[in-house]
């Protein structure tokens, strides 16, 4: 047997323990944890945790196995959402198919358990839009995904919306770029794909009974239509208007959750002609401002609300203090005194079940709701003890993102 793993592979060698020569679906299942956020899948496929750290095992023919191996490094190099690949292991014994290892992508989850969980208010719209938005920035950067459905993706909250990433790459094809013709196939497998996992909702009585799978799913081809019109267009306005209509076309990618890229300003006899390279990396504007003030890792919906938190923050320490206050000064005192005691407070027996910027996220907007209700701002203090005895319980346990369940009891 031959493994190989992408650098740096030093938690690899945790792994190197496992009956890689025996059967995926033989293996013993005390080796293996139980994930109830797994979707369906058309081949063998185990979770495994070590370290603190969980894994998927997936079992798959070699040529498939290498190929997608080499497409998931490239597509994380670059900053595509997409699950992070490890290694793979190939040469097994007695011609069996060849096993792709993955990084478990924390507190994502299916499609479907996305809409078995009770306390889920996530429609079908919003989950469309986020799987538009994922097929836009893989098209963006040459990739035919060939395989679009809500099945190969993972859905992690974010704020109050959802962020979508590519978990299969199998038929997954790279180009410098993707004819527009490639481009609407790929649209129209994803529309039939996405009409026939809503009609399985349906079936299983998932789905609101006023929502019509197909009609829903039909309507994909054109949300894709405007969201990439949106973001690739080229504009053509008068000299004079050039510098604040650039600076409103950037910010409105950036609002769609894009990053914008090489800015091309061309001026003709007709005006000034713009096109803006759109980059496909997730969203980072917000996250990255975060990390440089506090030093945490969120995704950006989640990073917005917590920088408007921040902000708030500092504005009354400056009024408090009756002095400026330095944004890295007020990034540590939030963390230190904001943020921490509100993570810290999570019982226990509730850990794990949200992200904890996630957490945060929905304790602000519990006490807004509070607050709404009580006509005065009851606090944060009294909307967390609120939050944790009321509303996180409400998350079902078999949330609890799998490297929880795996770690030692403390």
């Amino acid at each position: 047997m031959r493994y190989l793993f992408r650098p740096p592979a030093t938690e690899a060698a945790a792994l190197l323990h496992l009956p890689w020569g025996e059967p995926l679906a033989e293996w013993d299942p005390a080796l293996l944890l139980d994930v109830p956020q797994r979707g369906i899948s058309r081949h063998v496929v185990r979770f495994v945790a070590t370290e603190g750290r969980v894994y998927a095992l997936k079992e798959i023919a070699e040529p498939l196995a290498r190929r997608e191996y080499a497409l998931l490094g490239e597509f994380e190099a670059e900053g595509l959402p997409s699950v992070s690949v490890l290694g793979i292991c190939v040469d097994r014994p007695g011609e069996q198919e060849a096993i792709l290892v993955t990084r478990y992508l924390e507190y994502s989850m299916s499609y479907r358990h996305l809409f078995s969980s009770p306390r889920s208010q996530h429609s079908t719209s919003q989950l469309l839009d986020t799987q538009v938005v994922l097929l836009v920035r893989l098209h963006l950067a040459g990739v035919f995904w060939g395989d679009c459905s809500l099945s190969n993706t993972l859905f992690r909250p974010d704020g109050d919306g959802l962020t979508a990433y590519l978990v299969d790459a199998e038929t997954a094809e790279r180009r410098p770029e993707l004819s527009s013709r490639m481009r609407e196939h790929d649209v129209e497998l994803a529309r039939e794909r996405v009409g026939a996992e809503l009609m399985d909702l349906q079936f299983g009585g998932l789905l609101a009974p006023d929502i019509d799978p197909l009609e829903v799913a039909d309507a994909l081809p054109e949300r894709y239509a405007a969201l990439w019109d949106a973001v690739t267009r080229e504009e053509v306005f008068r000299l004079d208007e050039q510098r604040y209509r650039v600076a409103e076309r950037l910010q409105w990618i950036n609002d769609l959750g894009f990053d914008a890229g090489e800015v091309e300003l061309v001026h003709t006899p007709e005006g000034a002609r713009l096109r803006v390279q759109t980059r496909v990396a997730e969203p980072g504007q917000n996250r990255r401002e975060l990390l440089r003030l506090t030093g945490l890792e969120v995704q950006e919906n989640q990073a917005r609300r917590l920088l408007n938190d921040l902000r708030s923050y500092r504005a009354w320490l400056e009024q408090k203090e009756g002095r400026p206050v330095p944004e890295s000064v007020a990034g540590h005192r939030w963390i230190a005194e904001v943020y921490l005691p509100v993570v810290e407070a999570i019982p226990p027996h509730l850990v794990g079940r949200l992200a904890p910027a996630q957490v945060f996220h929905e304790v602000l907007e519990h006490r807004w709701f509070l607050s709404e209700e009580a006509g005065v701002d009851v606090g944060t203090t009294a909307a967390l003890r609120s939050y944790l005895d009321h509303e996180l319980p409400k998350t079902p346990a078999d949330m609890t993102t799998p490297s929880v369940l795996a770690a030692p009891p403390v």
